[in-house]
């Protein structure tokens, strides 16, 4: 993709996110909103900006009622680039008064919105999603410019939560009660699914647009209306979504958008308006998450830490599974909660290193937004040193370092927060590199004797969202899907995400709650089912009973 072909403009300036000029990389000036004409570029990495061209940092807005309004916020967070370390945006900590207003905006606008009828609200979502599509390219840039990704994974985070947008337009069937006739003579039962009322959603830093699609399409278009926190550290993509909601019309009040950490997740724990909360991030706020919401009787659903593995049987065709380990565990960065961080070699290790050490030396570390670029950054410094505290401590334990990425300085971006491509062998159960999900591009190897041995290991992790297993053998594949403790599993497939007309079934302490995302266990989650008895019959003449009714006369 061309250069030109990401200089998308656009005269709205609505919520205040992208106002600046431009956003300058070090080699490449992009195009946001607020532009009166397009800006001339340059591929030179010496390209700067005018001064009078650059403006303060623009101020991200939240949303309240249908309207994007400036914060009252006394404390502010810094949006910063991971590649440079620029400020693209900052950040308000919503104001306990603002954040009332949302759910009183929200709590205002569901009697209208549960009396809309389902095809009128699906058509919304149908409206949504051709103007996601239209904008696709402004939404992967803000997702590049902000979280680090690559813009083609970028592309697949957009695409990802597109097709959630495009179950949700399929609500009036998902949303479909029972019926069954006499049941009793004269008498018929029926259920039905009715909108909880107002819902929340807390989202992650890893995938700025596709989390948010998994989670306020589906709420709003089975009836409810939503209070949407967005990642403090990228939330420029749930704000673009949020202006294409409105657009699709969206009524006021339905979605609404408040900013924060640790106290705004607070507020929306304990607030009584809200019925549900939605969640996916670390074990620890999920857990406290989990705890405090259920506390005050909310139904709660959190995606949270995960440690997946792949079983590598020495049949394994040789090619197609190294290309797999090398995409699933250092794509994104690592920063997946599906990413492939352990693969366990069935027979040894040994003689599938030089094809992983190859491969991953190929990859190209940069900046996402940079040509062929396989790797960007990792979210912040913070995250950086974790990463490489934890690689060291593997080769203090006694791991043996077949690749080591750290130290790797990037031409023309010397302050990002990069971490290449790392392969630790020799790992075992007890080491903290193990113990501990390290959220960026390190590829544990483990051996195992035998599949028995290897299923074992894999389920003796207290974690549960993925694993996998790369074989030609039918038998083994079969064993494995049997007798793994995973909620997702991978046969041939390094990350086995499902499609949404499925759900995202995590399991163990990699999911807190009884109803996942999305698929029917989504719509389930985001709605109450109602069951109705009626009869209708002449039932003069009919004295009390005093006993209880039964279907069937004693």
């Amino acid at each position: 993709m061309s250069i030109r072909a990401l200089l998308y403009c656009s005269s709205k300036q609505r919520y205040g996110l992208f106002n600046a000029k431009f956003v300058h990389w070090p080699s490449r000036t992009l195009c946001f909103q607020g532009m009166s004409k397009t800006l001339p570029f340059s591929s030179s990495s010496t390209a700067s900006a005018n001064t009078e061209d650059v403006q303060t940092p623009p101020k991200v807005k939240v949303l309240i009622g249908g309207k994007f309004l400036d914060s009252q916020a006394q404390e502010w967070i810094d949006v910063i680039n991971p590649a440079t370390q620029d400020v693209v945006s900052r950040l308000p900590v919503t104001t306990r008064e603002e954040f009332q207003s949302a759910v009183d905006a929200a709590k205002q606008a569901f009697p209208a919105w549960r009396n809309t009828p389902v095809t009128s609200r699906q058509r919304i979502m149908f409206k949504l999603q051709e103007l996601i599509r239209r904008d696709r390219e402004k939404l992967a840039v803000s997702v590049t410019t902000e979280q680090g990704k690559t813009l083609g994974d970028a592309h697949g985070d957009v695409f990802r939560g597109l097709e959630v947008v495009e179950h949700s337009c399929n609500m009036a069937s998902l949303q479909m009660g029972e019926f069954v006739e006499n049941v009793s003579s004269g008498i018929d039962t029926y259920s039905i699914r009715q909108p909880l009322g107002v819902c929340a959603g807390i989202c992650p830093f890893n995938f700025p647009a596709m989390i948010p699609l998994w989670m306020f399409p589906l709420g709003v278009t089975a009836g409810n209306t939503y209070i949407l926190k967005p990642s403090e550290k990228d939330p420029g993509a749930a704000m673009l979504l949020a202006e294409l909601a409105m657009e699709a019309g969206l009524p006021a009040g339905v979605l609404n958008i408040v900013h924060g950490t640790h106290e705004v997740v607070n507020y929306i724990c304990d607030d009584p308006n809200i019925k549900a909360v939605s969640f996916v991030g670390s074990n620890t706020a999920g857990m406290h998450i989990y705890a405090r919401a259920s506390a005050k009787g909310k139904r709660v659903q959190c995606n949270m830490g995960a440690k997946n593995h792949a079983i590598i049987m020495p049949d394994a065709d040789i090619d197609a599974t190294l290309n797999a380990l090398v995409s699933a565990g250092f794509g994104a960065a690592g920063q997946r909660c599906m990413a492939l961080s352990t693969a366990v070699f069935v027979g040894g290790s040994k003689h599938w290193e030089e094809g992983l050490k190859e491969r991953a030396k190929q990859l190209k570390v940069n900046a996402g937004i940079e040509p062929g670029v396989d790797l960007g950054p990792v979210i912040s410094k913070q995250a950086k040193n974790r990463i490489c505290n934890l690689i060291e401590s593997g080769v203090k334990s006694g791991a043996r370092l077949v690749h080591d990425g750290r130290g790797i300085e990037v031409p023309n971006y010397k302050e990002g927060n990069f971490v290449g491509p790392t392969i630790l062998s020799g790992v075992t159960n007890d080491m903290e590199c193990y113990k501990e999900e390290i959220f960026g591009p390190v590829l544990l190897c483990m051996e195992a004797g035998s599949l028995e041995e290897a299923i074992d290991i894999v389920n003796k992790n207290q974690y549960g969202n993925g694993a996998s297993i790369f074989t030609t053998s039918g038998v083994a594949a079969r064993k494995f899907q049997h007798e793994i403790e995973a909620g997702q599993v991978g046969i041939n497939i390094p990350i086995p995400v499902p499609l949404p007309f499925f759900s995202f079934t995590g399991s163990k302490a990699s999911f807190a709650g009884d109803l996942n995302f999305y698929g029917k266990a989504g719509v389930q989650f985001y709605t109450q089912i109602k069951t109705i008895t009626s009869q209708w019959k002449d039932l003069s003449g009919q004295g009390v009973s005093m006993a209880f009714p039964t279907s069937q006369k004693i």
